[in-house]
């Protein structure tokens, strides 16, 4: 084989292997967004209010808030695990990859500034 066609595989097959670090992210948003919408919009709202019929009538916090927003990740992983209040806990239903999703997918409801 020659030089160059060694390279060019060479090449070749790095960039193969790094097609789903690229990409993953991409996947994660969308996962937690669609787990978002099976598990947590029918009290929280798409938009992350909690302004929903269900969602008031249990007291369900608002994700836009600052009260919410400056919680840490470690505050509402838990919370989503563990449940809180009203809140059904979610450590056997979704993996903590799924909750940590969640998380971010809260964060992104923040107000843009």
């Amino acid at each position: 084989m020659h030089t160059e066609t060694r390279a060019m595989m060479s090449v070749s097959v790095a960039a193969l292997l790094l097609v789903p670090l690229v990409s993953s992210p991409l996947r994660a948003d969308a996962t937690a967004e669609g787990t978002y919408k099976m598990k947590c919009v029918a009290c929280h709202a798409a938009d992350g209010s909690g302004d929903t019929p269900v969602g008031k009538k249990l007291g369900a916090h608002d994700f836009r808030s600052e009260e919410v927003q400056k919680m840490s990740d470690a505050e509402l992983i838990e919370i989503i695990a563990k449940g809180k209040n009203k809140m059904p806990a979610y450590e056997k239903s979704l993996k903590p990859d799924e909750i940590k999703g969640l998380v971010a997918y809260i964060r992104s409801l923040a107000p843009k500034k």
